[in-house]
């Protein structure tokens, strides 16, 4: 039984979110088939998609904000008349707060220091604790403090959409659908700390760019994910005029080449993939014109995608030694075309796959597999992930990279069988632990190494939560049940003997979360 209950460790761990408590036996069925236990994900029709009664598309939430922030623009106008009246006029209602004169950027920055979610907050052992109490156990309030402001539009959609993302990964049975999702979330990522678009569709870009090509062709995704109004926002393309387009002659404005660039560098060919600044800048001459409509919805519907040939460069371009006629969005459509087969995102996509599943130093073996899976189907990413569960590698690898916080933090509530009915609670945890939702550092995603998440700073916030739970829940639990759930004989004798000579169950439970079996995939 020890062999298969390491290869239902490896299935569960690396490959998923961990095993699920309570009489889900998770480990059992995966020891049976551990193989066929990861991959039977991948055969359910649509399993990638999130579709969760309230959560709106792009341009239904692009109208909301850009009706927010016009409700906005007119209360400054307001304040502005009121500010300037003669003084004979009566004065404002002393008991009807007076609206500040704010700029939209400046309204921004005043919701989000009101607003827990929309900002990191200091990674004390003070917030870790407060960050993952269960359902029922509210912090006590402090009554210096004023009574919190009821939650906008952006911040309610934020956390709408977070928490159907986390309850899909605490309920999945294995979990290896959902931890495609994350991956290719984080590869494609924006950050919701962009403006009020940008956390408006945070979710939303994931739901509608991600999900339904994870196990789909990676062409259909790069383009997703490039025409997507989030993206287009995030890496500024809004911004991007043809220097010799209608717009750009009339503006006296040029090219942005952000989104250009992150599409060669991060997205497709990869640092060293053959491109040169020429290119780069080639294609954001070709890729002018891909934006969004705004409020007015004088070019489309407020807030979904559309070219605008104004803003577009006229005349052919040259990427990567082959010329693209002027045909419009199809011209910017076939350099993404050709760009998603070039023989270095192939290479690029394999590697950052293995490292993600298997080593920090990807086996060569293994990424040139991959490499030729993705190449001979034409990108199919389904076959992609398949070919990579079915390598030896995959499974001979020892068990050796430290979960990420996202991980983490999902794997301890399928442990405990508490599916998330407060996002906050996860939310909070995220940020402590350097990790928060869709809101990576830069366009190039959180770090997907075991070094990022391993340093004393983060291991003892993670220790704080543990211990938190641990004290909440441990009165309430066996953790050597719990030990037999997530590992059985796969756990060594080393954290068996920790668990079963604690002091306490509550320090038992403390131990179990901070485990090698638990900690590592």
């Amino acid at each position: 039984m020890a062999r298969d209950s390491h290869a239902a460790l490896v299935a569960l761990n690396r490959f998923g979110f961990g095993a699920r408590g309570g009489a889900s036996g998770d480990l059992i069925n995966a020891a049976s088939d551990p193989r066929g236990f990861v991959t039977a994900e991948l055969s359910r029709p649509n399993g990638g998609l999130l579709e969760v009664p309230g959560l709106l598309s792009t341009p239904e939430l692009g109208k909301q904000v850009f009706d927010y922030q016009f409700e906005i623009r007119k209360a400054r106008e307001a304040a502005k008349v009121a500010q300037s009246a003669p003084s004979e006029m009566p004065a404002q209602d002393a008991m009807q707060p007076q609206r500040r004169n704010l700029s939209l950027p400046s309204a921004a920055k005043q919701i989000a220091t009101k607003d827990p979610t929309m900002q990191a907050p200091a990674r004390t052992a003070d917030s870790a604790n407060a960050a993952m109490m269960p359902a029922g156990m509210p912090p006590a309030a402090d009554p210096q403090k004023p009574p919190a402001r009821p939650l906008n539009i952006i911040q309610k959609t934020f956390r709408a959409e977070a928490l159907a993302r986390l309850q899909r990964g605490v309920v999945a049975d294995c979990g290896f659908v959902e931890r495609l999702v994350v991956f290719w979330s984080n590869h494609f990522c924006i950050s919701a700390n962009k403006g009020a678009l940008a956390r408006m569709w945070a979710g939303s870009f994931e739901r509608e760019a991600i999900r339904p090509h994870v196990l789909g062709r990676f062409a259909d995704m790069l383009k997703a994910v490039e025409q997507h109004p989030a993206m287009l926002f995030f890496l500024d393309n809004q911004q991007s005029l043809g220097p010799d387009s209608r717009a750009g002659v009339n503006r006296h404005r040029g090219l942005n080449e952000n989104l250009a660039r992150e599409i060669m560098e991060l997205h497709t060919l990869g640092v060293g993939g053959g491109y040169t600044q020429n290119d780069v800048t080639s294609f954001a001459r070709v890729i002018t014109g891909w934006t969004f409509a705004g409020r007015q919805g004088r070019i489309g519907a407020p807030g979904s995608f559309v070219f605008n040939a104004n803003a577009h460069e006229p005349g052919p371009q040259q990427v990567l030694g082959k010329t693209y006629a002027q045909t419009g969005i199809a011209q910017g459509e076939a350099v993404l075309s050709d760009i998603a087969r070039h023989p270095s995102t192939a290479k690029f996509i394999a590697t950052k796959l293995v490292r993600h599943f298997v080593a920090d130093d990807p086996p060569p073996v293994l990424v040139a597999r991959l490499q030729d899976v993705f190449t001979t189907t034409d990108g199919d990413l389904k076959a992609v992930a398949t070919a990579l569960v079915q390598s030896d590698e995959a499974w001979q690898a020892p068990l050796t990279k430290m979960r990420s916080p996202y991980d983490f933090l999902i794997a301890t509530g399928r442990l405990l069988a508490r599916t998330p009915d407060d996002p906050g609670r996860y939310l909070n945890g995220l940020s402590v632990l350097g990790q928060p939702l869709w809101t990576p550092a830069g366009p190039n995603g959180f770090p997907d190494t075991s070094a990022a998440w391993a340093a004393p700073e983060g291991l003892k916030l993670r220790l704080d939560i543990s211990a938190q739970l641990g004290a909440t829940l441990g009165d309430r639990l066996d953790p050597r049940d719990l030990l037999e759930l997530a590992a059985a004989d796969a756990a060594s004798p080393e954290t068996r003997r920790t668990v079963e000579r604690a002091e306490s169950r509550q320090q038992a439970l403390a131990l179990l979360l901070m485990s090698p079996e638990f900690q590592r995939r």
